[in-house]
């Protein structure tokens, strides 16, 4: 049970907050720029930033021309590597995929048996390497972090410059009906929490792979 001294001061605290609150004061910096870049201009193009970037932190990045060069890479990557349980929800992917007889399932009831997962991005951020998704996607949470190997497909036109591009993007995208939850991720999910010791694929994909197709 707290003391009396613990609740006089968090109420001394809470009515600080409270006062602040109401009592507005000016802006002492009203003259900072705050829309102007806190980083250097990127020395290269986004995609090719993007691609620096994410094979930095460990992901594996596919240039695909178009659509078509897409399937053919998908489909030697999938069978090539003997990729089982691989499971896509997006409605815009699907008909490729059978197109080019790439096996893969929808099964919603099988989904915790997923090995490997295709899914959209929301964008792709070129200065960290990012990958911006989002609850509002096909495939919501799940093939970003249950199977081993996920592979995003993402267009030229969804590369940012930066971060704050990224929630630009978005916002323009929902309007006023945005995401629940919005992640950013960066590289295969690693730890090394246990003894200093990196684990990969400690909660979610060990391998992560960008195909990104160029848009016409």
């Amino acid at each position: 049970m707290p003391s009396v001294k613990e609740i006089t001061t968090k109420e001394s605290i809470y009515k600080n907050i409270r006062n602040a609150l109401i009592d507005k004061m000016d802006n002492p910096f009203a003259g900072v720029d705050m829309e102007s870049s806190v980083h250097y201009p990127l020395k290269e193009s986004n995609d090719v930033s993007f691609a620096q970037e994410f094979t930095r932190v460990s992901g594996k990045f596919v240039y695909c021309e178009n659509k078509d060069d897409l399937a053919e890479k998908l489909k030697y990557f999938i069978i090539g590597n003997k990729l089982q349980n691989v499971f896509c929800f997006e409605d815009r992917l699907k008909p490729l995929l059978e197109e080019f007889e790439i096996p893969f399932t929808d099964n919603e009831d099988q989904v915790l048996q997923v090995n490997t997962g295709i899914s959209f991005c929301e964008c792709l951020v070129a200065r960290t390497g990012g990958i911006i998704v989002s609850s509002m996607q096909m495939s919501g949470r799940r093939l970003n972090a249950l199977p081993e190997t996920h592979i995003v497909v993402a267009f030229t036109t969804q590369l940012v410059s930066e971060l704050k591009d990224a929630f630009a993007y978005l916002r323009e995208k929902y309007q006023t009906n945005f995401p629940s939850s919005v992640t950013v991720i960066t590289g295969p999910s690693r730890t090394a929490d246990i003894e200093k010791t990196l684990v990969m694929g400690a909660h979610g994909p060990k391998e992560l792979y960008v195909f990104l197709v160029e848009s016409n």
